[in-house]
């Protein structure tokens, strides 16, 4: 086990190794069949720790975490907790959320855990069967209830209801009850031309269709596609309620492209973009 501790000290340095061999051991469970060699032997073939631990913490929350389900990031946790402190929905003014390739549910069940009991309905839409269940794990997880509400009246919980679905089926809109207070996204973005110098632990465990911002056939090729798709979604009429926020993250360099996308395919001109906390424009924030 030594000689495999020093081959992940030679592949990712001394402190991260140390860090990640530290929660590993950790993540052990007497009555578990998973030991500490084996999780060694995954990681130095390149599984991302996420998987082999099984979860990853994301603010507050600590997410169960399954390939071939995307792996929340860091840049995403720092914009949702951002946009979870600009705005406070109560019970009697709550907010109705809509997460587009929601993915493990990260998004929309952080903003139900940090906002207050019954001001949150928020919505998680992917194609990905696998990750649909994995958000309804999460629910449960987060004791968040993941059942459509009988009505439409104030009640004492937040919820977050993952749905099946296609963004580009019309009929989908029959399961998701807009307008939208709120349409969150951290779409498909990366161009086909940098996934291929991906590393392994990404390309050969975590969804393509997670990552390409291309699907097979898409005219472009310049990972946009999703954005334009999300923007003929956000321009249909009764999409938006008065006064409604879009937050969409793009990947390095596309900030600008994206904004534009919103501003004349959308009709969204009161945009904005942050920063995360490696100074890439990470966010493209819109107001109605």
């Amino acid at each position: 086990m030594r000689q495999k501790f020093y081959r992940l000290v030679s592949s990712l340095g001394r402190e991260t190794a140390t860090r990640e061999f530290k929660w590993m051991k950790q993540a052990l469970i007497p009555s578990h069949s998973l030991t500490l060699p084996a999780m060694l032997q995954r990681r130095l073939s390149g599984e991302p720790l996420q998987y082999i631990l099984g979860t990853t913490p994301f603010g507050p929350l600590d997410l169960l975490t399954r390939p071939p389900t995307l792996i929340p990031r860091p840049e995403t946790e720092d914009w949702t907790l951002r946009l979870a402190d600009m705005l406070s929905p109560t019970p009697h003014r709550p907010l109705t959320v809509l997460d587009l390739c929601t993915g493990t549910g990260c998004i929309p069940l952080l903003l139900c855990h940090l906002w207050p009991p019954g001001s949150t309905r928020a919505y998680g839409l992917d194609i990905s069967k696998d990750a649909i269940r994995l958000a309804m794990d999460n629910a449960a997880r987060c004791n968040i209830p993941s059942s459509q509400p009988s009505s439409l009246t104030p009640y004492s919980q937040n919820v977050f209801i993952p749905v099946l679905g296609d963004l580009r089926d019309p009929d989908i809109f029959k399961y998701l009850l807009p307008p939208f207070d709120i349409i969150t996204a951290n779409p498909p973005y990366i161009p086909k031309r940098e996934y291929d110098e991906l590393p392994i632990s990404v390309k050969d465990y975590e969804d393509p269709a997670a990552l390409l911002g291309d699907p097979p056939g898409s005219e472009e090729q310049d990972g946009l596609t999703y954005y334009r798709l999300i923007s003929q979604l956000l321009r249909q009429k009764g999409m938006l309620r008065d006064g409604s926020i879009v937050a969409l993250e793009v990947g390095r360099a596309q900030a600008d492209a994206v904004e534009g996308i919103l501003q004349q395919s959308a009709g969204l001109r009161n945009t904005q973009v942050w920063k995360d906390p490696w100074n890439v424009k990470r966010v493209v924030l819109a107001r109605t």
